[in-house]
């Protein structure tokens, strides 16, 4: 851009108070600022569309590239898919062919709701095995010392 320093802004103020007087330099100092505002605000305006329009390149490219993966991705799920389907036809062919076999019934043993084994109850009380279960609290009631009133 135009190179200005003070040096040649002080001169161009100084033609400008001579050219335009000084009651009128006042209302155009003032109309050039806005001049430079607007201008300043346009050139922004059109970076930040040329950023939208470069920004929106690079999401069409992404977007296409997803696409191409998700079409990778959906052509080797149809593959799986068909040879699992052959690989299932296959399988349930075979299984089709041979009848399964089950063992052949067999009726129980008399009285087989009777143990074989059961101990009988004088056994048990005079061999010390519990037949009745007791809480822990039920217990210690049970054997604790009597205390004398």
């Amino acid at each position: 851009m135009i190179d200005l320093g003070v040096s040649k802004i002080a001169l161009i103020g100084a033609v400008a108070l001579i050219v335009i007087g000084p009651e009128k330099l006042p209302r155009v100092a003032r109309m050039v600022g806005t001049m430079i505002g607007r201008a300043q605000r346009y050139v922004s305006d059109v970076k930040a569309e040329v950023n939208r329009s470069m920004d929106l390149d690079e999401l069409k490219k992404m977007k296409e590239t997803v696409e191409g993966a998700a079409r990778d991705v959906e052509s080797s799920i149809q593959t799986s898919a068909t040879d699992f389907e052959k690989s299932w036809d296959e399988a349930t062919n075979t299984a089709l062919q041979e009848p399964p076999s089950f063992p052949e019934y067999q009726r129980p043993h008399k009285k087989w709701r009777m143990k074989n084994s059961a101990t009988p109850r004088w056994f048990k009380q005079r061999a010390g095995v519990r037949t009745n279960a007791q809480s822990g609290a039920a217990r210690v009631a049970r054997y604790r010392a009597v205390k004398p009133n």
